[in-house]
């Protein structure tokens, strides 16, 4: 059922954080996902109706965010949280999120920078420039379980969010390249809006992680075959289980929190348009 799989890249591709990390979860699923571009319907997780609302109620808070940020009035706001869990993390984010007085703000601004005969693409929530040229990067997470700033700081969108704001950020600082060291990526977690996770940048950093992309970039654009993972526990939560004969059943949801310092979680795939190249 695997055979004569795509193993090219189409001319243009753009790699995201998404695309990135799942080369690393698992190689085969980089290729059905994005070389294939295979829809397989499976579940992801049980139960799925709280799977799906917990998704959907994610992608909304999103929205209400970038709306708040944009200065819609937060009554008017308010009357699209109506969900139970989505009004206690819509009145989380009223009285617990940033505080960015002064700060000139960007939310759900895109970026690319060229790397090899290919392109690198995020779309953050928010980039904050603060009047002393501190570049704040925001992302919200829904999770259930507080993740350890390590298994954040390891996560490919860390590493890509922080690398390319450097590379292709210049037009927010005024021309000027932004030093890592004035870059700060912070999760602000809605089940947990008093402990946002923050992580700072270094110069060297910034080195090692736009090393590391090229690196893997080259080693995808040349790859010859993407070998299913070894780790059976990452198959649980992927959609491709079953075409790839990893089982049927999708693990639970309770398992997926627990798994989250193992690296299965759930990101939001948001659409890859108005992009800003580099």
């Amino acid at each position: 059922m695997v055979d004569k799989l795509k193993t090219t890249l189409a001319p243009g591709f753009v790699f995201s954080q998404s695309s990135l990390q799942d080369y690393a979860d698992c190689p085969r699923r980089f290729q059905l996902r994005y070389l294939e571009q295979l829809h397989w319907p499976a579940v992801e997780s049980q139960p799925v109706q709280e799977f799906e609302r917990h998704q959907q109620e994610g992608q909304l808070f999103h929205r209400l965010a970038q709306q708040a940020l944009l200065g819609l009035p937060p009554e008017q706001l308010e009357r699209l949280a109506n969900s139970p869990e989505l009004s206690r993390w819509w009145d989380s984010f009223r009285q617990f999120s940033p505080q960015l007085d002064g700060f000139e703000l960007f939310p759900e601004i895109t970026l690319s920078a060229p790397v090899g005969d290919y392109r690198l693409l995020a779309k953050y929530d928010l980039v904050a420039v603060g009047p002393d040229r501190r570049f704040l990067i925001y992302d919200w997470k829904t999770y259930r379980k507080k993740p350890r700033a390590g298994f954040l700081s390891a996560r490919w969108q860390t590493r890509v969010y922080r690398a390319l704001l450097v590379q292709a950020g210049m037009h927010l600082n005024e021309g000027n390249p932004i030093p890592a060291e004035m870059i700060e990526m912070i999760y602000w977690l809605s089940n947990f809006p008093t402990e946002p996770v923050k992580l700072k940048y270094t110069p060297a950093q910034y080195k090692r992680d736009w090393g590391v992309i090229e690196k893997v970039v080259s080693e995808i654009a040349a790859a010859s075959e993407f070998p299913l993972t070894e780790d059976l526990g990452m198959c649980r939560f992927c959609a491709y289980r079953s075409y790839c004969e990893r089982g049927v059943e999708a693990g639970r949801q309770e398992q997926a929190e627990a798994e989250l310092e193992s690296d299965i979680h759930f990101d939001i795939n948001f659409e890859q348009i108005g992009e800003i190249e580099f």
